[in-house]
């Protein structure tokens, strides 16, 4: 799944006792870097969920702060939460114009939120957005069988990624959750 957002990867697997969510650090303005060490992976709510997101950088942030506020609604309640915010972003004249994707996981669930009011779960426990989501997809999903962890599965996948997107470098930074314990 991606919507055509230049300027990022997030990618998301949830292997073992572990969710992860991995995105590099680079901010493109068309072909020009802007930044190389953005943080668009981090930690909302009550430190219970982690989220990745692509996109314009203040769409984003937008986003983060609507869902916390839901998450504040309906603390552990990480589905309703983002139901209500695709609710939100569906209907409401200014979020609809927002141009961001987001992952977001928590012990339980993983889900993509999308501008179209889509909350999305993973298939098969992966999901990549922005430019170099579906090469971090492929990579990871050629290596979700190999006797490797949740988190170097999602280092391994953002640095192929980095090596074939000219939107994504391989300043990395990745959030875990433990799904147990």
């Amino acid at each position: 799944m991606n919507m055509n957002l230049r300027g990022t990867t997030i990618l998301t697997v949830r292997k073992g006792d572990t969710v992860v969510i991995a995105g590099d650090g680079q901010v493109s303005l068309g072909d020009t870097v802007l930044k190389g060490n953005a943080r668009k992976v981090r930690r909302i709510g009550q430190g219970d969920v982690i989220s990745g997101f692509a996109g314009a950088t203040a769409d984003a942030f937008t986003l983060l702060e609507r869902l916390n506020a839901k998450l504040e609604q309906y603390p552990t309640q990480l589905e309703r939460a983002c139901v209500e915010l695709a609710k939100d972003w569906r209907t409401d004249k200014y979020l609809r114009q927002l141009e961001a994707m987001m992952l977001v996981a928590d012990k339980n669930n993983t889900f993509g939120l999308t501008g179209n009011g889509d909350v999305l779960e993973p298939e098969n426990n992966l999901m990549g957005i922005g430019s170099g989501g579906n090469y971090a997809y492929a990579a990871a999903k050629a290596l979700v069988d190999m006797d490797l962890d949740a988190e170097e599965i999602a280092r391994r996948a953002m640095k192929i990624a980095g090596d074939i997107c000219v939107y994504t470098n391989h300043n990395i930074i990745v959030e875990t959750i433990k799904t147990t314990g």
